[in-house]
């Protein structure tokens, strides 16, 4: 059974997206995590992008990665510069994985402006979700 923890600074939008579309892809067994190198609560923004496509992430938390720092994790994924910076090194073997995805809780405009914004980012990670989850879980 593999694990992975996304990583995120606040553990509120890019990871818990990213959360979802794992939990999602992987196969069946496979212990989805995410947390940050903060904590700023789930951001309602993110539940309701995610909930467009059918994916419920309401019931998720927001956690601090000292969290995990007891889990046998398989992969740790960074989804933005800020926590690959701020935590270079997890207490962990497990393969380290980054990607940068513009941060959708920055956008403005209206409210269809500002949802297009997080759909565009939604999208954008669920890509990068299926291909890994179909690379390595």
């Amino acid at each position: 059974m593999k694990k992975a923890l996304i990583l995120c600074t606040g553990n509120s939008c890019r990871s818990q997206i990213a959360h979802g579309f794992l939990k999602e892809f992987s196969r069946k067994g496979t212990q989805v995590y995410s947390a940050g190198v903060e904590t700023h609560g789930v951001n309602p923004r993110a539940i309701e992008t995610m909930k467009r496509v059918g994916i419920d992430i309401s019931h998720h938390t927001s956690n601090h990665i000292d969290e995990y720092t007891d889990i046998d994790l398989d992969y740790v994924i960074t989804v933005c510069d800020s926590a690959r910076e701020k935590c270079p090194y997890f207490p962990s073997s497990a393969a380290r994985f980054h990607y940068s995805f513009p941060d959708p809780a920055g956008a403005t405009g209206t409210e269809e402006e500002i949802a297009a914004t997080f759909d565009a980012v939604r999208d954008e990670i669920r890509t990068y979700c299926k291909a890994f989850a179909s690379a390595y879980l």
